[in-house]
Parts: C-alpha cells; sequence; structure tokens
C-alpha cells in the first residue's frame, strides 16, 4: 500500500487508545491520510469508563496538559519530516492539547472536540485553521461564556460550533452519545477540511465522515 503523504495525529482523553479512538481512527481513514493515534497513557491498555475517576488520576498524576502537549509536539516535529501535511484532532482533554498545537507552527489544522479544559488557556492565538466543537452543556462550566470568551479575540483562523448534547455526544460508546448531533458535528468536520485544505489538495470531494 502506497504511503499518503498526509498523517493526522488522533489524540485520545483520559482513558487512552479505547474503542472511541479504533472508531474514530476508522471514520478518519475515509480521508486517505495516515491515521496515528499514539498512546499519552503511562500504561498499555485503556481504561473504561466505570474507572473515569482512576483514568483523570492516572492522567493529572503522571501526565498532564503539559506533558501530553510535549509529546504530541514531538511527534508533529517528526511528522512534518515524513509527511508534507499534518493536522490533528483531538477529544476531551486530546482537544485541550489540540489547542495548544494550534500556534505552534507544526499543523496545517487543528480540530478539538469538547475540550474542557481550553478554558484555562484562551489566550492562545491559532496559526493555522482550527475548529473548536463544543456540547451545548458541561457540567463543570458554561460552555457560552467559554465560546464568548473565545470569540471575542476575533481570531481569523477560528471556527467554534456548538451543538445539543453533553460531553461525550460524538462518541458511540458513551452513555452521553447523541447521533444526530454526532452527524452534524462530523459533517462540520466535513466541511471545515473542505473548505480549509482543498487549496492543498488535502481533501477530495468523494472524501465525506459520514
Amino acid at each position: 500500500m502506497e504511503k499518503s503523504n498526509k498523517a493526522i495525529l488522533l489524540i485520545h482523553e483520559i482513558y487512552g487508545v479505547n474503542n472511541h479512538m479504533k472508531f474514530m481512527k476508522e471514520k478518519l481513514s475515509k480521508l486517505e491520510a495516515d491515521i496515528i493515534c499514539p498512546n499519552l497513557l503511562s500504561i498499555d491498555a485503556p481504561y473504561s469508563y466505570e474507572e473515569e475517576r482512576m483514568a483523570y488520576q492516572n492522567f493529572v498524576q503522571n501526565i498532564g496538559i503539559d506533558e501530553g502537549s510535549r509529546q504530541i509536539t514531538n511527534m508533529l516535529i517528526q511528522l512534518k519530516q515524513e509527511y508534507e501535511e499534518v493536522g490533528v484532532i483531538g477529544f476531551s482533554v486530546g482537544a485541550t492539547i489540540s489547542w495548544l498545537c494550534s500556534e505552534n507552527n507544526l499543523c496545517d489544522f487543528v480540530i478539538g472536540c469538547y475540550g474542557s479544559r481550553i478554558r484555562d488557556y484562551i489566550n492562545r492565538r491559532p496559526v493555522c485553521p482550527t475548529l473548536l466543537i463544543f456540547p451545548a452543556e458541561e457540567q463543570t462550566f458554561d460552555v457560552d461564556s467559554l465560546i464568548n470568551s473565545l470569540e471575542q479575540k476575533r481570531e481569523p483562523l477560528l471556527k467554534i460550533k456548538k451543538f445539543y448534547g453533553f460531553h461525550g455526544f460524538m462518541n458511540p460508546f458513551s452513555k452521553t452519545f447523541n447521533k444526530e448531533s454526532a452527524d452534524q458535528a462530523f459533517q462540520t468536520i466535513s466541511d471545515f477540511l473542505e473548505k480549509n485544505l482543498a487549496d492543498n489538495q488535502y481533501y477530495n470531494e468523494s472524501d465525506t465522515l459520514q
């Protein structure tokens, strides 16, 4: 099989490379890019959703946003030597790490889905096309307030979309999965890639995430 000249780094949640990431990897493979989903955790097997507290403690104590961002940045540096185009797509804590990557000049695009801790890094300035997707409601913060704070910055490369549902609404393995909102979000991602990457032939008309 011929190697693609495009790569996407898929950045997982606190649980690790679980069935959701495998599902996303298969879905993203339709974009004719090499999908790479590195394991940022200090363990091999992913946590189950019933182990949320343990997964959170492990991530905070052993990895953290800064270390996760450092690992992904190092991978991006390597991938830029091997591929013409590289992008990142992250979920939850992976979305926050993706957001941090938006200003490092290593990405051709950044997509972050429900990155709760983005609220701690609202002053970042994207230097590549960046799409942030949020649910209508989050338990730990006010979504509209965060979106307003980000939109007030008037960053020309930043696009923000909100969909009905809760944290994890795009994950078919989650209790909060909302198929209608997930389909709309995937269509938004497809449109975003088509609009922003058509000029560099990243996106073909036949490519779709539906």
